[in-house]
């Protein structure tokens, strides 16, 4: 059967964009269009839809309110479109902590840019597809929890004596981390399950485009008690300090002096991706060795599962989220497929969390 989809969004473009996508593709069937969430109350009635499309920025209802709602009285797959302005992507963060799925830019220049745009959005929907009915309420519950606790935080505000006490000390220690869909939300609830020491670096490979990771380094780092930030070309890796790939650009760990420093770069994309998680890995692999740790979580596709076999197979450490807690598991199965995870090791978001933090107390 195909699947079915509800589009709602203002702009009779993108409307009309979305509609050609989804009608040359046999896997899709566009059950209805609404230009606000007003009409699409009534869409969803009647047609029943198996994924929505939803526009962040609509009259009369904004899509967020919209999709509070939703996720409230009747939880269903939601592909946010979003425009990754500053703004924009603040926006969009609510929107997965309340319950997307997840997310994709709305292009700026279509004529360029539409085969890929094309098979972004159809990967999408199809992962959101397919994520069961129970999985949907056990992300409704777990991201009002995660929303209050967001919402109670003061996130980039953390006091300038918090910051200016962060030790500037080269770490030798690194645990890589890997994710795509769902990993936004299953990121951040890992790393508030760590029992932090100062000593953690930890880096961090999520599919996200330019103009995203900004703001969501800063989220993280109102809830964290490290430093979380964009990582940039050329700085040393320390202790204390979580650093997130820049959307749309590669990032890889090297050797400098006595530690490693970050490297960005603009190479093409590897398995569709850029960030890729196995560029992250593999340098680890090279670079760092058998001393370091590694977790894939929870995404669509493959990317990192053969990066996270190299780490297993030089000595590393090396752990996956279970399917159980993932919103796709095909990140995390695909490195199970390749053997590059111990079966003892394949376990529930909150158990890595623990792994972590047992990773950085060893001496």
């Amino acid at each position: 059967m195909p699947i079915r989809v509800l589009i709602v969004d203002d702009s009779k473009l993108i409307q009309a964009v979305l509609t050609e996508i989804f009608d040359d593709d046999a896997r899709f069937e566009v059950v209805g269009v609404a230009e606000n969430p007003h009409e699409a109350r009534q869409l969803i009635k009647d047609t029943e839809p198996d994924v929505l499309t939803l526009d962040v920025e609509m009259p009369k209802m904004n899509g967020i309110a919209f999709l509070r709602n939703l996720m409230r009285l009747r939880p269903m797959p939601v592909v946010m479109i979003s425009t990754l302005t500053a703004q924009g992507a603040s926006v969009t963060l609510e929107a997965i902590e309340i319950g997307a799925l997840d997310f994709v830019e709305k292009p700026s220049d279509l004529a360029h840019s539409m085969d890929e745009y094309r098979n972004e959005i159809c990967d999408k929907v199809v992962a959101a597809s397919q994520v069961s009915r129970l999985k949907l309420l056990d992300i409704q519950q777990r991201l009002k929890d995660g929303v209050a606790e967001v919402e109670g935080s003061n996130y980039g505000e953390k006091s300038q004596r918090e910051e200016a006490s962060h030790r500037q000390i080269a770490s030798h220690r690194i645990c890589a981390i890997g994710g795509s869909t769902g990993g936004l939300e299953a990121l951040s609830n890992l790393l508030r399950g760590v029992s932090f020491s100062g000593k953690e670096s930890i880096l961090v490979c999520l599919h996200l485009p330019s103009g995203f990771t900004t703001s969501y380094a800063k989220r993280l780092n109102g809830l964290l008690p490290i430093t979380v930030k964009e990582a940039e070309h050329g700085e040393k890796v320390l202790q204390g300090v979580v650093y997130i790939a820049p959307g749309g650009r590669h990032m890889e760990v090297a050797k400098k002096g006595n530690g490693f420093a970050i490297r960005i770069n603009d190479n093409e994309p590897v398995n569709r991706h850029k960030p890729s998680v196995d560029v992250l890995f593999d340098s680890v692999a090279m670079n760092v060795g058998a001393s370091a740790i590694g977790f894939i979580l929870t995404g669509m596709g493959r990317d990192g599962a053969l990066g996270l076999k190299r780490m297993f197979e030089i000595g590393c450490k090396t752990f996956a989220q279970d399917e159980s807690s993932s919103v796709v598991w095909g990140m995390p199965g695909a490195a199970v497929e390749e053997e590059a995870v111990m079966k003892r090791n394949v376990l529930p978001l909150e158990h890595l969390s623990a792994r972590i933090s047992d990773y950085y107390r060893a001496k």
